[in-house]
């Protein structure tokens, strides 16, 4: 199935409205725009009244601490760099525990570390919005995070103006370009074609351009 953004948000608007609670995932390659949409998708569902909380995955990423303890920081991004146990755990929380205030962390770029229960998940919560890299991806434990999922859509952009988007971000963020450039098409490519691998389990492809 081919989601715009109007129809994506009419489709969003039936699984707020459905009377319990149900969790959307959004997922794509590293700068594929799935954060940013989901950000905006989450906040113009608040907007028009519905009860929605935006939980990133990004905030199951290890300490950097661990990383570098481990061997990992060269490789952040990559399925082995986050908690993906605890992730689904909270998954699993939020679909069965709906009457309890649910606590979860989010990733704090500007200190590329994840900061512990920032992010409320009340009881009046009747959509949850959830993006991250490995939604789809169908080894442990992450099929059982999938198997948890009401919908999930793949965020679909062309490659070139991923990689220039990925780029920039990397030089955003402190990366000299040589640097931004080998982390785009080293282990965030290979990231990315795990993530591409995925996409025909979606329920929706959504195209933003």
């Amino acid at each position: 199935m081919q989601l715009n953004r109007e129809s994506a948000l009419t489709r969003a608007v039936a699984l707020a409205s459905r009377g319990r609670r149900a969790i959307l995932g959004i997922t794509g390659a590293p700068a594929a725009g799935k954060s940013t949409y989901a950000e905006q998708l989450a906040a113009e569902l608040v907007a028009d009244g519905y009860q929605v909380t935006l939980v990133p995955m990004d905030g199951y990423h290890l300490a950097q601490a661990s990383l570098e303890q481990f061997g990992l920081a060269a490789v952040k991004g990559a399925p082995q760099t986050f908690d993906g146990y605890g992730f689904v755990a909270l998954l699993k929380r939020l679909k069965e525990s709906p009457d309890e205030t649910i606590w979860a962390p989010r990733f704090d770029r500007s200190i590329e570390d994840s900061i512990a229960a920032s992010i409320p998940v009340p009881p009046e919560t009747t959509l949850v919005v959830t993006e991250g890299n490995y939604l789809l991806f169908d080894q442990v434990p992450w099929a059982t995070g999938r198997a948890l999922l009401d919908e999930c859509w793949y965020i679909d952009l062309e490659d070139d103006l991923r990689h220039e988007r990925l780029e920039a971000r990397h030089r955003r963020f402190g990366r000299s370009p040589q640097e931004a450039h080998e982390r785009t098409y080293g282990t965030d490519e290979a990231n990315a074609k795990l993530i591409a691998a995925t996409k025909p389990s979606a329920d929706a492809i959504v195209t933003l351009t």
